[in-house]
């Protein structure tokens, strides 16, 4: 009976498997640090655009509450309330 094929095999159970293994677990390790540092990157943008959308939305708050005003004060000249307004908006 000839050994020589059952050790070749058992030879590749033993070293190659793990072998193969260990390569495919650090290629894995590499690929969702990857796509961590994708994430994260993602989650940064996110955020940059979530403050720049509150900023807007505060300007726009302001104007509303200033055009407000502007309608329902009945005792004040409309065209200087705008102009002085308009001296007093922070330029941006």
């Amino acid at each position: 009976m000839d050994k020589g094929p059952f050790v070749l095999g058992f030879f590749m159970i033993v070293v190659g498997l793990p072998v193969i293994l260990g390569i495919g677990a650090d290629m894995f390790r590499r690929w969702l640090k990857h796509k961590e540092k994708m994430a994260e990157a993602l989650n940064a943008q996110t955020a940059e655009k979530a403050a720049q959308y509150a900023a807007h939305t505060e300007r726009l708050e302001q104007r509303v509450r200033v055009l407000e005003r502007i309608a329902t004060d009945k005792g004040l000249d409309l065209s200087d309330e705008i102009e002085r307004l308009r001296d007093e908006r922070p330029v941006n």
